[in-house]
């Protein structure tokens, strides 16, 4: 921990905070929800030690960044102007850009933007997914069925805070574990992705007992600290941006991504399972496509699962560019 370095820009009108190790070609490491720079913990000296300037970024509404009041300053459009103005405040021209969970689509959505400042791209747990003929909250309510999707339940500002910010250690520690490889699978009728109409999620997690190997009691110490001191609203106003994504990226639709690219999931998360068409288009999607790699057991909280894995195909990836 001790090489890390802690840093802040001024960029697109706001705080960025981020940490730094090692010396080299730029990777920047954007993180999802509800999570923060911290869950790149194993891959910043791994990439450091391999001659990669490695910079993990706490996302706008996270941790020591800012976090607008207004909703639609997290629309994916300000996350891409993020990590442009941080490559530039950095000193460099270009940077290849990696990211885990909401992150995933704010990386793919760089390189598809500004394949002059991102040369490569890599997404964890979350595949490439170009936006189809269907609005997105409209597709989520299908999705739900006689329930609520959960991406439908985090749209109305102040109703999942609620849940969320009661306990939020406790909360943090069933959604991590619920979301794991390590949980017990839920029946199709008790999935943690959907929510009873006046119920919440937690009401299905499911809670460790031991801890698994890949968290500590300390490490969500880390994590519950940033949050009961922000709170989740910036991290959830993400995902109430999604119909405001979809129009604003209308002109992008149908487009591939075009720089080198690298795709790694787990067999027991949701949104590599659903995203299996998806996965299947990738010959098209990403036709500079290097490998697509998912992992055996392996839940939602990929890079911090299976660190050894993932940095192996990290910088298999890199060293091929």
């Amino acid at each position: 921990m001790t090489d890390w370095r802690h840093g802040i820009k001024h960029v697109n009108g706001i705080r960025l905070h981020y940490v730094e190790q090692g010396d080299g070609p730029l990777v920047l490491l954007v993180h999802g929800f509800p999570e923060s720079w911290y869950s790149y913990r194993h891959q910043l000296p791994a990439l450091a030690g391999a001659g990669y300037r490695a910079v993990a970024i706490d996302v706008r509404g996270y941790g020591r960044s800012s976090s607008p009041v207004a909703v639609d300053a997290y629309r994916m459009l300000q996350h891409v102007a993020d990590n442009v103005g941080l490559v530039k405040a950095l000193g460099e021209e270009q940077a290849v850009v990696i990211g885990h969970d909401w992150g995933a689509p704010i990386a793919w959505n760089s390189a598809l933007m500004r394949p002059d400042v991102f040369r490569a791209v890599a997404g964890l747990s979350v595949p490439f997914a170009p936006a189809g003929d269907t609005r997105p909250t409209d597709a989520f309510r299908a999705m739900g069925g006689a329930e609520e999707f959960y991406i439908e339940y985090f749209q109305q500002p102040g109703r999942a805070e609620a849940e969320l910010e009661e306990d939020v250690r406790m909360w943090l520690l069933g959604f991590y574990f619920t979301a794991s490889g390590d949980a017990p699978r839920p029946e199709p009728s008790g999935t943690v992705a959907t929510i009873p109409h006046g119920g919440h999620m937690r009401d299905r997690f499911a809670y460790p007992s031991p801890m698994p190997d890949w968290l500590t009691d300390e490490d969500v110490d880390v994590y519950a600290g940033e949050f009961e001191r922000t709170g989740f609203s910036g991290g959830l106003n993400r995902y109430r941006n999604v119909d405001r994504d979809w129009e604003d990226l209308a002109v992008f639709r149908g487009r591939a991504i075009e720089v080198p690219a690298l795709f790694v999931g787990g067999d027991k998360d949701g949104p590599t399972i659903w995203g299996q068409a998806s996965i299947e288009r990738f010959p098209k999607t990403l036709p500079r496509l290097h490998r697509s790699i998912i992992l055996p057991g392996c839940g939602h909280w990929t890079q911090q699962e299976r660190p050894t894995e993932v940095n192996d195909a990290l910088l298999d990836f890199l060293k091929s560019l």
